[in-house]
């Protein structure tokens, strides 16, 4: 079998539950290990609350199962592993995957309950220190199989959970390399992003790219202290784009846009929302940052942005640290440093295009050999297969 062929699922149902299906991460990674398994000639079913993800879940073949997943209260909690029992029960579903722990704890108590396999995915450096907190973690490392999405990330689990190296396996985070492609970007897409960001070609502005989610620890604001401290003819020629979801935070959309209006901004920094393409989405930028105050798990965008050709300025710290190298396919900084993140971004500005394309070609090899979703894909069903083995049942 070819190192990323596909296992034959046929006729195996594998159940993955998550909070939501909005568009981070965690949330892709859920519809490509779908589109995998129903590649691999099994049903994938998506146990969450919903979100804009489920229609192409659903346009894949997928079955989308909607559920209160993302509540915290125990007794709901506990709700849920009996209603999730009887899905297991009722759809004959061979394996759960879990992705987040609230649901997690009921797909525990379910799986356990039905004698059904069950296998956890470690997408973040959870937070907590206490001993409740750590206990509510924990379920993240209770899978018959851990999969760990970066190195850093495994490295934590050891160190949290002391989860033994037989259990525990790590498959990084995978970019479809069909689409972050600049050459699959045609140039209605690019025209109808620069578009909606109106960014025209006569200003001959660089245009910085931030995407993600607009919360505080994703570091929009440290960015936007940052475009502050550039020298005026840096800032005149260059354009700051934070692309991406409040979901809910209209506080903290407003601080950013006081932020922008109080340091003069306003010409400098544009909050453009949700991005459905991204892939032209980083085709219209010339330099991609990810200043995370909170360390990334494993930093897609950072292997994302590569895959384009486009150079990156991330967090020095969690997952990102092994998809840059710094110097070569970009820059890493000081965690929470508006006057570090500044300095890197004036450097790359100072570069040629030709420069900075060199260094964003760098990145498109170094990611291209590492972080494939076809590998992620392939790693993800052969664990389920693993379990499987381990089970009694023919692998």
């Amino acid at each position: 079998m070819a190192e990323d062929a596909l296992p034959d699922l046929t006729g195996k149902t594998i159940l993955q539950v998550i909070p939501e299906l909005a568009a981070g991460g965690a949330e892709r990674t859920t519809l490509e290990v779908a589109e995998a398994i129903i590649e691999a000639g099994g049903k994938a079913l998506v146990v969450s609350e919903g979100g804009r993800l489920v229609a192409p879940l659903e346009a894949m073949g997928g079955e989308h199962i909607e559920m209160n997943a993302s509540t915290k209260n125990p007794l709901r909690i506990l709700s849920n592993a009996g209603k999730l029992a009887d899905l297991i029960k009722a759809r004959g579903v061979d394996l759960v995957h879990a992705r987040s722990r609230a649901p997690g704890w009921s797909a525990l108590w379910a799986a356990r309950r039905t004698g059904t396999p069950f296998v956890t995915t470690y997408h973040g450096a959870y937070s907590g220190r206490s001993a409740l907190k750590k206990v509510y973690n924990s379920v993240m490392a209770r899978g018959d199989v851990v999969i760990a999405n970066s190195s850093w990330i495994a490295e934590h689990v050891r160190n949290m959970h002391g989860t033994p190296e037989e259990r525990l396996v790590t498959i990084p985070r995978g970019v479809d390399f069909r689409a972050f492609s600049e050459s699959a970007v045609e140039p209605q897409r690019l025209s109808a992003i620069r578009g909606a960001w109106e960014v025209y070609e006569s200003e001959r502005r660089t245009v910085l790219l931030l995407p993600g989610r607009l919360t505080e620890w994703k570091g929009q604001l440290i960015a936007v202290e940052a475009m502050a401290a550039l020298d005026a003819d840096q800032r005149a020629k260059a354009l700051l784009v934070l692309a991406g979801d409040a979901q809910g935070r209209d506080d903290y959309r407003e601080r950013l846009s006081k932020a922008i209006t109080d340091h003069g901004l306003d010409r400098s920094v544009r909050i453009v929302g949700h991005v459905d393409d991204m892939p032209a989405a980083y085709a219209a930028s010339d330099i991609v940052l990810a200043p995370s105050i909170r360390p990334e798990a494993f930093g897609r965008v950072s292997a994302e942005a590569s895959a384009m050709g486009k150079p990156v300025i991330v967090a020095d710290h969690g997952g990102q640290r092994e998809t840059v190298l710094d110097r070569e396919t970009g820059l890493r900084v000081e965690p929470g440093n508006a006057q570090a993140l500044s300095v890197a971004v004036g450097a790359l500005l100072a570069l040629s295009p030709d420069e900075r394309a060199a260094m964003g070609e760098a990145g498109r090899r170094y990611v291209s050999d590492r972080y494939s979703k076809r590998g992620l894909q392939a790693s993800t069903l052969n664990v389920y297969m693993r379990v499987f083995a381990v089970q009694g049942e023919p692998a």
